[in-house]
């Protein structure tokens, strides 16, 4: 039955696409499939033309490598196997540079990956006569979002809250539990805190970090505001690298582990780095999985994980894109960033469909840091959140 109408609100998304004259934007919370509707969006249309034809008929534009094989496979399972001879897939980091082609449909995977100035490019230099984006939820970036909203504008959105009512997810909590920095890192941050302060000041402090945008992207300004600039974002990142690798985090991700044995659990690290120091301290019962590692041993990550062989999965942010963890019931965050659309991909890697099941999802943060802030803007669009002191109410 959840089927059923899944399959019913993913043609009824690809309809209003199609009555507003194929042009738009589609926003759906995780487990909605929005890949489908990119699959029926080009699979409809190209069964309704002639395909005698040398050049591609569509195009799929996706972010990663992975995502792009990850395509291909949806158009077997949903059964336009027959088409795929006349569909190109490509990342949009090579797509930008295609000039004059002309495409009777596109569809746009993760859009709010493929909006930057660079990326736009394909927009600009080629023809479609149809569009479809999808995406999880609007760009956090103004500029990106009112690009988008010209581009392909929204014509079917559905949340996270409803997809779960719906049945097509999970329902879930989220605990979130805080842990200090010891004496050695606490001096770091506070040493990278004053710099990030002073040059924001120095920026002009109600609108810095658009000030040092603005100052970089200008070839005429002067030295002493380009080293400001340059100083302010040395500053955050400093800040950023002491919160994603505390040493306490480990220690929390160590217990949590230990208590959950019986359990598949994913986790997310701020940095290669820590997902790196993450695996070891659950060694021998996890493996990573971030972009540092070739193609190979990504797979193999993958592999040992979905057939049981390990049970912990560490990654930073090559997950965070479009995949289905197979079995995965608890994840942990231990790392953070000031985009909120970051926390909603990566517990999106959780809250699939399975019966009887709650998804559990544990957020480690460093308390009064800017990690505190960071957290607040990332789960303002969840419900079911609680602060807790002590693992053992999870």
């Amino acid at each position: 039955m959840k089927t059923k109408q899944r399959e019913k609100q993913q043609k009824l998304a690809v309809n209003s696409w199609a009555k507003s004259n194929f042009i738009g934007t589609i926003i759906a919370g995780t487990g909605f499939g929005k890949s489908r509707c990119g699959v029926l969006a080009i699979g409809e249309t190209l069964r309704r033309i002639d395909l005698g034809i040398n050049e591609p008929a569509a195009l799929v534009l996706v972010p990663t490598t992975q995502l792009r094989d990850q395509f291909k496979e949806e158009f077997i399972k949903w059964g336009y196997e027959d088409i795929l001879d006349c569909v190109e897939f490509m990342c949009y980091q090579s797509a930008y540079k295609l000039i004059g082609h002309h495409y009777d449909v596109v569809v746009c995977d993760e859009i709010h990956l493929g909006l930057s100035i660079e990326y736009r490019k394909f927009f600009e230099n080629n023809i479609y006569d149809k569009l479809l984006c999808v995406t999880a939820t609007v760009p956090e970036e103004e500029e990106y979002e009112y690009y988008l909203k010209n581009l392909a504008p929204t014509v079917y959105e559905i949340d996270l809250e409803t997809c779960i009512k719906l049945g097509f997810v999970s329902p879930y909590n989220i605990s979130c539990i805080s842990v200090k920095l010891t004496p050695t890192e606490q001096k770091e941050y506070n040493k990278a805190n004053q710099s990030f302060i002073h040059y924001k000041y120095q920026l002009g402090q109600f609108d810095a970090f658009n000030e040092a945008k603005s100052i970089m992207a200008n070839k005429n300004a002067y030295a002493e505001e380009k080293k400001n600039a340059i100083m302010f974002y040395r500053a955050i990142k400093n800040r950023k690298s002491v919160v994603d690798t505390a040493s306490n985090k480990i220690t929390v991700l160590q217990k949590i582990v230990l208590n959950n044995l019986d359990k598949k659990i994913l986790t997310f690290g701020g940095s290669n780095e820590f997902t790196n120091n993450m695996c070891e301290a659950v060694s021998p019962l996890a493996v990573t999985y971030h972009s540092k590692m070739t193609k190979k041993q990504r797979n193999l990550s993958l592999e040992l994980f979905n057939n049981d062989a390990k049970n912990v999965l560490c990654s930073t942010k090559a997950l965070n894109q479009g995949f289905d963890i197979q079995g995965a019931e608890l994840g942990i965050i231990c790392g953070l960033t000031s985009k909120s659309l970051t926390m909603i991909q990566r517990i999106g890697r959780l809250l699939r469909y399975k019966e009887d099941k709650i998804g559990k999802i544990v957020i480690v943060y460093v308390a009064d840091s800017q990690e505190d802030k960071w957290l607040k803007n990332a789960i303002k669009s969840f419900n079911n959140v609680k602060y807790i002191d002590d693992i053992k109410k999870l």
